[in-house]
């Protein structure tokens, strides 16, 4: 007779310490970002622009002639919102699509004449909430909590 051959069991695990929501990061993270941004999107909005299109226009106006790749990541955006919002860009003429000379089966974004002109207003909106954001919390906290935030993402990239 052949001796049982025994598996070690493992103890259960302990369930996890309950904290309040509010005690995780990525939720107060999340929070900030809302409220930042959803005051900033009112702003925009009274212009007729989202906050993601003038992410977009700022973007090419940094630098213009993007892939669509590129400008999803840049833009934080998912490839297919990118593309709606793209196309909806395209029908306002803040922006158009050339193939890029390199590779014709790419297709580049470039802002035009209009689009400039509109993130140049955007950005002044832009400017004057960024201001009253570090007014709030003082210059030196605010570019400790820039520090710490751009730390945060390259860690986790």
């Amino acid at each position: 007779m052949k001796a049982a051959l025994r598996v070690p069991v493992k103890a259960p695990a302990k369930p996890a310490r309950s904290r309040p929501i509010a005690d995780y990061l990525a939720y107060l993270l999340t929070q900030a970002d809302r409220q930042i941004n959803q005051r900033l999107d009112v702003e925009f909005r009274a212009e007729g622009v989202p906050v993601e299109q003038w992410r977009i226009l700022k973007l090419l106006a940094e630098k213009n002639g993007r892939s669509m790749v590129d400008l999803a990541q840049a833009a934080l955006l998912k490839h297919p919102t990118l593309t709606k919002t793209i196309d909806r860009m395209i029908s306002q003429a803040l922006v158009y699509r050339r193939a890029d000379r390199g590779d014709g089966r790419k297709v580049l974004i470039f802002i035009s004449e209009r689009g400039k002109a509109l993130n140049e207003r955007l950005n002044k909106l832009a400017n004057l909430h960024q201001a009253e954001i570090v007014e709030s919390c003082g210059n030196r906290e605010a570019e400790e909590l820039k520090r710490l935030l751009e730390g945060l993402i390259k860690r986790t990239a």
